[in-house]
Order: C-alpha cells, then structure tokens, then sequence
C-alpha cells in the first residue's frame, strides 16, 4: 500500500495559503509510519504564477528529500472543492520507493530503459505553445512499456509554467512510473456527436474540403438542422458552437451510437467559406481520418463522468484499494460548466470515496500520445487490500 495525503488553501498571500496546507500536511504525516514522502504533485491557480518559483523553494526546503511536479492552472481542484478564478493551491505527498518513479523535462529527458528503472507510463505537463508538441509526445510514449501517458496543458490568463523539481516555461515535464506503482485511467468525453461519423475525403492542412464526397459545409447545415439560406451572421453564431470530433483513420471506431470513443479529439471550428463550402478546423487533418460535429453538453458530460469513475471502482473490485487519484479537466469545464461550483470535482470525489484527490483545469488534456479537448482525464494509484 502506498500511503496518499493531500491538502489546499485559498489566501491572495501564496505564504498564508502554504502555512495553511503545512498545518493540513502535518497531521496527517502520521499515517507514513516514519516513512517521509518521495513524490509530491503541486497544483497553483494562476493567481500564484509570479511567486511560483518561491513556492517551489519553500516545498522543497521543507521536504528536502521530496521530488515535486505540477503546473500552473486558470483552477485547481482538491477533494470536492475547486478554486476557479482565485487563489488556490492544492498539494498531494505519497511515498513511494525511490527507484519506482523518474523525474524527467527537456534538460533532463526520459530515456530509454536504463538499469534499474524502465518507465511503466508517465504523468506529462506541458507548454501549449510547443510547435511540435504532437510529435513530442508520440516520441514521449513511445519511451514507455504501455505508450500510454496521462497529463495536461499548463493554462492560464498571463504566463503558463511548469515544474519537475525545477521551473519550465516551455517544454514539457513530468514523471514516469515503473510497473511497481499500479494505477488505471480512464478519458471522460464532454461532447456530443449530432450527427453521423463521416470519412474526409478532402482536406488542406485544417482546411475540411468534402467529407464522403460532399462539401463540407453542406455537411454541417445537413446536421444542425439548417437551411442552406441561412445568413451570415446565423452561421457564424451557430458554428461557433458547433465542434468536430476527429478520429484518425489508424483509431478504433467507436461502437455506442450518439456517444465518442476515448480516442476523438475535439477541435473548434474557427472559420467557413460560403462560395467553396469549405471549413476551417483549429487542427491539421489528412483524407481518411473519420469526423463528426458535435456540441457541448452538460448532461451527458455529467453521465461519461460517472461512467468512468464506475468503471475504474469495478476494475479494482474487490481486491484493490484506490490510494490516491489525479483529475485533469479541460479549463472550459469546471463547476460551473456542471450548474453550480465545484460540482465537477465532487462528482469525482463523491464517486471515489475518501481518497486524496488534487488536480487541475488544463489547456489541453493528454492521453496515450493525444492531445484532447473538453475532456477529462482520471488516473488512481492503487493497491492490493
């Protein structure tokens, strides 16, 4: 079993809200047994951006002998509480055997297997800004047993940053975990598709030409229900809420009619040209790739997210116990986007039971090697009972 604990605080001075998480962190130290904890996650609200270097001092001069990791957020979320918009810090400590988990950023990549550590998956933040993101982190999983990593984007409304023991303004960063530390995750979709799955048969770059051989903006009209006299400022308004699930040709298709695979990757639609019927995706797409619009939807976002909460709590059965968790959500969900604040994190927390939660409100979200959009990505650590 490895042993979880987390704390948080809310204070406009990063020093007020850190004594507050020291004073949550000490008495529950003793469920360590004398151990003192390895790995540390560390959640900062962008209210915290300009004195994150000093908080990552702090941290690690109290626990010296701890590694940290974390980013920045527009919110964090701890438990069944989540601070949007304000000041907030959320801090979880585990310990786990030394040799079990690797550090890695730019300076410091992860490397191919090594004597004594062979990286199992990996925990990955990251700048948003990176031009070749997409490829680093394919190469990323590619560096790991099951290919499959788990993470988000730093976000926030001034300067993104993160940390793997030390600050990183761009890059990624994150930690990989051998095959000793057990843990399952699992994607929730926050769209909904409103019509069918159709093939790009033509595209430029993120310019959608035909999809099964039809214009696509023809497609789009056909799907919401409109007439092709609509004006321009209608179509404007109504795309602007309207989004396409992408599936890359190589990717299993989903079998749930009205409902995403795990591997749909959401992206906006940013613009259309009336005359040549052609769209414009916030994404680089090639012929083959499968596609269907979609819109946000509260309600069954609320249904996929206890779908893979329940999903993960049957896999473990009766024979595992979730010692900690990690939620990442996408920073255009949260409370709010749920009717009320906070509700997001307590579904998760209500569903899970008395265990550590931290997390973030990301950018973008990361599973496998995707790079995801209103979506969220739950990952627990677990052990034998």
């Amino acid at each position: 079993m490895t042993t979880f604990i987390h704390a948080h605080a809310g204070h406009p001075d990063w020093r007020v809200a850190l004594g507050q998480c020291w004073s949550q962190v000490y008495k529950q130290l003793e469920t360590f047994r004398g151990e003192k904890p390895t790995l540390g996650w560390c959640y900062l609200s962008d209210n915290y951006t300009a004195s994150a270097g000093a908080i990552l001092d702090a941290l690690q001069q109290r626990f010296p002998e701890t590694h940290w990791v974390g980013t920045i957020g527009i919110g964090v979320g701890v438990g069944s509480v989540e601070y949007i918009g304000e000041p907030g810090m959320a801090l979880m400590l585990a310990c786990m055997p030394p040799e079990s988990f690797q550090l890695f950023s730019g300076p410091k990549p992860l490397e191919a297997p090594a004597a004594g550590f062979e990286a199992f998956t990996a925990l990955v933040h990251a700048d948003g800004r990176i031009p070749d993101l997409h490829e680093q982190l394919k190469e990323l999983s590619e560096r790991t047993m099951t290919g499959y990593l788990f993470g988000g984007l730093s976000s926030a409304r001034n300067q993104t940053l993160h940390f793997a023991d030390e600050i990183f303004l761009t890059g990624l960063s994150g930690v990989a975990f051998s095959p000793e530390v057990p843990m399952l995750s699992r994607v929730t979709q926050g769209c909904q598709p409103i019509g069918p799955q159709r093939i790009i048969t033509r595209s430029e770059g993120n310019l959608l030409v035909t999809l099964d051989g039809e214009r696509a903006l023809d497609c789009v009209l056909r799907d919401l229900g409109l007439n092709s006299d609509i004006s321009d400022e209608e179509l404007r308004q109504v795309l602007a809420m309207t989004l396409a699930g992408l599936i890359a040709a190589d990717e299993d298709v989903p079998t749930k009619p009205g409902q995403f695979g795990t591997n749909t990757e959401v992206r906006h639609l940013v613009g259309v040209g009336r005359k040549s019927g052609v769209l414009v995706v916030a994404e680089h797409m090639k012929p083959g790739m499968r596609l269907a619009f979609c819109t946000r939807n509260a309600e069954a976002a609320k249904r996929d997210l206890l779908r893979i909460v329940d999903e993960i709590r049957t896999e473990c059965g009766t024979g595992r116990r979730i010692d900690g968790a990690l939620y990442i959500s996408c920073s255009g969900r949260g409370g709010p986007h749920f009717g009320e604040p906070h509700a997001e994190f307590q579904m998760v927390s209500n569903s899970l039971g008395d265990v550590p939660l931290v997390g973030f409100f990301a950018g973008g979200e990361i599973a496998r090697h995707h790079l995801y959009g209103y979506t969220g990505v739950l990952t627990v650590f677990t052990s034998p009972v």
